[in-house]
């Protein structure tokens, strides 16, 4: 495929199709994960993976910021010319990733049940989480490579092989699952264990393309270290704060929940959590499937090419916001019964609760989407503000608030009231940069 030639919308969809299909099975680890815990724990076994899952918004948020930001880098220097320097960019991500991936996996070993208590887990949950860890730490840089890999082998025009990777490993840990928590009777442990086995698998596949002849990935010698690692953290870092900020939500809306409402209103939140998960992955994948393209015509100067893919971009997050919010605000019950067998408690506060919330789904891919557009097209600080005003500073402020002012139930209007402000701030900035792309063409 001939990114600064070709057939846009054809080019766009296979993009779509494939980095679709990867960020969603990726979501799908966690997402079958909760369902089969919670059939087989109950509800303490959703609320234990609540817990957990700040630890993965940190892994995952690591492959982020190198696999993004670098490739990003790497894209526009190969469409500006330059593979010596793209692969430099590649080279340099790859050292920073490698350094993150052993940082968090010490980090995780030694300071597991430390980051469990701050993230809201109590002596019961505590036990539930470590288990699950328990295999999850054996394997914890893979998961950060994973994305690191993903991202990169996008940009190396083979978006199949990402995607068959995931796939690959997302359907191992759905049949994994049942057979561990179930045949095994392992419980909430085979659960981390077939996500561990999951990863081995998509990482295999995600280095075979590492083999084919098609392969542009080269180690070159970075030039200026210290400005190309700069220049990787700048870009890569508002996609790697929307997931540290989704680790930083849960960890204040649990610790907001266990002082207001208790542990049934922190079940019903751990379904919120996958669910909103799985719409978070779809915005990715059109973020991730826009970006290469995005980023080649940015390097080449083809202004109208990124216009037009912007506009591809929007019409399918507008379909998607539809799509989520109308599904999800119209089955919170069955949702809450396809994660677990709910005590009457919480089958009582779930549909209130999870309605309030999904409001937010209405801007949430659209706000997604603008970090990765903004990266594209090199305005790394324009991402990175709307990333941490959605994900710490607006939101942050909303769900301390709110519950304070206005009682507990309040607490559930705090995203949809963040993603609503930060979609005018989005699209004021969309608008100022859009009219500079008319001097590329």
């Amino acid at each position: 495929m001939d990114l600064l030639k070709g057939n846009l919308k054809k080019i766009y969809f296979k993009y779509l199709f494939a980095s679709f299909g990867s960020a969603l099975i990726v979501s799908v680890y966690s997402l079958v994960d909760c369902v089969m815990v919670g059939q087989y724990e109950g509800p303490d076994g959703v609320a234990a993976l609540a817990t957990v899952a700040p630890v993965w918004n940190i892994i995952y948020s690591l492959g982020l910021l190198f696999g993004i930001g670098g490739s990003v880098l790497m894209s526009a220097a190969k469409g500006a010319g330059d593979e010596r320097r793209g692969n430099s960019f590649y080279t340099m991500a790859f050292i920073g990733v490698s350094a993150a991936a052993v940082l968090s996996w010490l980090g995780i070993i030694f300071f597991q049940d430390a980051l469990l208590r701050l993230f809201g887990a109590d002596d019961l949950l505590l036990g539930l989480a470590g288990k699950y860890l328990f295999w999850i730490k054996f394997v914890a840089p893979l998961f950060v490579f994973g994305q690191f890999l993903a991202a990169f082998i996008r940009n190396d025009n083979a978006p199949a092989t990402a995607t068959m990777a995931v796939m690959a490993g997302g359907v191992f840990n759905i049949i994994g699952d049942y057979i561990f928590v179930f045949v095994c009777d392992m419980g909430i442990s085979g659960a981390g264990l077939a996500t561990a086995l999951g990863q081995m698998l998509s990482i295999f596949i995600l280095c075979s393309h590492f083999l084919r002849k098609k392969c542009r990935l080269r180690f070159e010698r970075p030039v200026g270290f210290g400005h190309m690692t700069r220049q990787i953290v700048l870009t890569g870092f508002s996609t790697f704060f929307i997931d540290i900020a989704m680790g930083i939500l849960s960890m204040m809306f649990n610790n907001q929940i266990m002082k207001y409402s208790g542990s049934p209103a922190l079940a019903v939140y751990g379904v919120i959590i996958n669910v909103n998960t799985l719409v978070q992955a779809c915005a990715y994948g059109v973020g991730q499937a826009a970006q290469p393209i995005i980023s080649m015509n940015y390097g080449a100067g083809k202004g109208d090419r990124i216009r037009k893919t912007l506009r591809l971009s929007l019409i399918t997050v507008a379909v998607l916001s539809i799509v989520w919010t109308t599904l999800t605000m119209a089955l919170p019950e069955p949702l809450i019964r396809l994660f677990m067998n709910p005590t009457p408690e919480v089958l009582a506060i779930a549909p209130d609760i999870m309605q309030k919330y999904f409001i937010s789904f209405l801007l949430l891919s659209y706000n997604i989407y603008s970090t990765y557009y903004f990266q594209a097209i090199m305005r790394p600080k324009a991402s990175l503000a709307v990333s941490v005003l959605r994900g710490m500073v607006v939101s942050g402020l909303l769900i301390y608030t709110l519950p304070a002012l206005f009682g507990a139930q309040a607490l559930w209007f705090a995203m949809p009231i963040t993603e609503m402000i930060i979609a005018v701030m989005v699209a004021v900035l969309m608008r100022h940069y859009n009219k500079n792309l008319k001097m590329l063409s």
